[in-house]
């Protein structure tokens, strides 16, 4: 138990837990105010999947030069630059899209795809100049409580930002509802900013071979780590399939008949399931990573979307997404410790952009995938057939991926 609490005392890590809540706190507050404003304007399925898409070709190409940026240059200042341009990003939204600025519904609808592309543009930087960062902060044996406060942290982020815009938003209008993101932006920039003196200033001391042969170094050390491999691959098909967080503004509407504080309270469900899953993994760190666990947690996610689809009620809607959303928080702390265990320093910034290109794909093309579903199969048969696709996954990774099955990693050596 000491342990777990001992990386809270460590400031630069609360100073970099500060930095990920907030910024996640807008970004998540952010996303569903553009969801509601774009399925407001269009009435359309498609075109939240569109959304996804539009931050998703950035953060993916984006993520090639990344993680060579990120291990040739300090890992805080790339980091910092991020969260400048996040907050930057939203303030012109809040302008344009909250109305400050009146412009037509068909050039706000422009904007609102704009400003959803940049911000992909600097996901696709700050994931791997956060990963390589935390090592910096702290021991290798605190990572897996510091990865869990961590998650904690992004739940808490997960269940305010939404919850807090979709009710400000539908009492108070878009304008209101905009300094949410760019308030908690700005609180993220300071706190980054205050990180010490020698940890903005790290960088890696190993030599840099040319930028398209790190990038195909990157690549070699994840396609050669099977085990990696296969985490990412699951991770990936299973959301890329099994999620079904973009047509929530659909779902609220058609389905369950909510406005935009139904939308936010969905939003926020699987995140209140999530929080306590990874408060308690924060509190009582796993000392054994056991790649078993992973399975059966994505399996329960893919069950849980399947009940979701199949709601009708909305308590019995958020009781499966705040499940689905334990289920997604344990996944989360395995393999956020399993990346860091088990990638060298000094490739921390490639490989790292290989996972998030990896996370991107399955999140935001997930999007897409869900809006051409739904716009296929209709809106609920397209989350179920979902739900039953990620169970797919997760069987034939079982199946095709023994070291991944067996895996079993002993966290607890004290090695710095």
């Amino acid at each position: 138990m000491a342990l777990s609490f001992a990386v809270l005392r460590n400031r630069n890590f609360r100073l970099l837990m500060l930095t990920r809540i907030a910024g996640l706190f807008a970004l998540q507050a952010q996303a569903v105010i553009v969801g509601w404003q774009v399925y407001t304007i269009t009435r359309d399925p498609l075109m939240l999947g569109l959304v996804g898409l539009a931050e998703a070709v950035p953060a993916i190409i984006g993520s090639l030069f990344a993680g060579h940026m990120v291990d040739i240059s300090r890992p805080h200042r790339v980091y910092f630059l991020c969260v400048v341009v996040l907050a930057l990003n939203s303030f012109a939204l809040l302008l344009f899209a909250g109305g400050l600025i009146p412009v037509a519904e068909t050039h706000q609808l422009s904007i609102l795809f704009a400003g959803v592309f940049l911000s992909g543009v600097a996901r696709s930087f700050i994931m791997p100049a956060s990963f390589t960062l935390l090592p910096q902060l702290v021991p290798r044996h605190e990572i897996p409580a510091a990865s869990a406060w961590l998650s904690s942290g992004f739940q808490f982020a997960a269940i305010g930002g939404p919850a807090i815009a979709g009710i400000i938003y539908g009492g108070y209008g878009a304008t209101v509802a905009w300094f949410i993101p760019v308030s908690c932006m700005m609180i993220a920039v300071a706190a980054v900013a205050s990180i010490d003196h020698h940890h903005r200033h790290y960088r890696s001391a190993e030599k840099r071979e040319p930028m398209a042969q790190s990038i195909k170094a990157g690549w070699q050390f994840i396609l050669s780590n099977r085990t990696l491999l296969s985490v990412m691959m699951l991770d990936m098909f299973a959301v890329l399939f099994g999620g079904a967080v973009a047509m929530l503004p659909a779902f609220a509407d058609t389905v369950l008949n909510t406005g935009s504080e139904g939308l936010g309270l969905l939003r926020a469900a699987p995140a209140v399931g999530s929080i306590i899953s990874a408060l308690y993994l924060a509190l009582l760190p796993m000392k054994i990573i056991r790649g078993r666990l992973l399975l059966y947690v994505v399996a329960g996610f893919s069950c849980c979307m399947i009940g979701f689809g199949l709601s009708e009620s909305f308590w019995l809607a958020m009781f499966f997404l705040a499940l689905s959303g334990v289920f997604d928080s344990i996944s989360m702390v395995v393999r956020a410790t399993l990346f860091q265990l088990l990638i060298p320093d000094h490739m921390r910034g490639r490989v790292s952009a290989v996972g998030s290109m990896f996370i991107i794909s399955s999140n935001e093309i997930g999007a897409f995938e869900s809006g051409v579903a739904a716009r296929l199969m209709g809106l609920v048969p397209s989350i179920i057939f979902g739900g039953v696709a990620s169970l797919g996954i997760v069987g034939s990774t079982a199946f095709f991926s023994p070291r991944l099955r067996n895996l079993v990693i002993d966290t607890s050596a004290k090695k710095d």
